[in-house]
């Protein structure tokens, strides 16, 4: 029997925010959205180009305090070829990226991103 990874869902306060926030700092594009107002909730999956993974945003209309992560939540990551030049496109951007960093000192290979809700995204050089 195999399973393969299909989505990750975040919960989010402001799900436009949530949106400009990954289509712009990411290039993801909404897959599909599905509204709910008589159940007082929308899903919205955003895709990576090329990608199958998706990362649901669940917004919850009646949701006015921000979420809760607990200490168990990590982060979410991405891939990139080019670890500098995404550093420096999001410093434009204004989204305040963590600096570069490598495992035990080492090159460096990450960096981290918050997004509007405070959850983190690993930003990491893939190849």
């Amino acid at each position: 029997m195999e399973y393969q990874m299909i989505h990750s869902c975040i919960r989010v306060l402001d799900l436009e925010k949530s949106l400009e926030f990954y289509t712009r700092a990411f290039g993801f594009e909404v897959a599909r959205r599905l509204d709910f107002p008589e159940h007082q909730f929308t899903l919205c999956y955003l895709r990576a180009q090329g990608g199958n993974f998706e990362l649901e945003l669940t917004y919850n209309y009646e949701q006015k305090e921000p979420y809760v992560m607990g200490n168990g939540y990590s982060h979410l990551a991405v891939g990139v070829r080019d670890l500098e030049g995404s550093h420096k496109l999001h410093s434009e951007m204004g989204l305040h990226p963590k600096p570069l960093k490598g495992l035990a000192g080492g090159e460096a290979r990450f960096y981290f991103i918050a997004d509007p809700d405070g959850y983190l995204v690993e930003v990491v050089r893939q190849g």
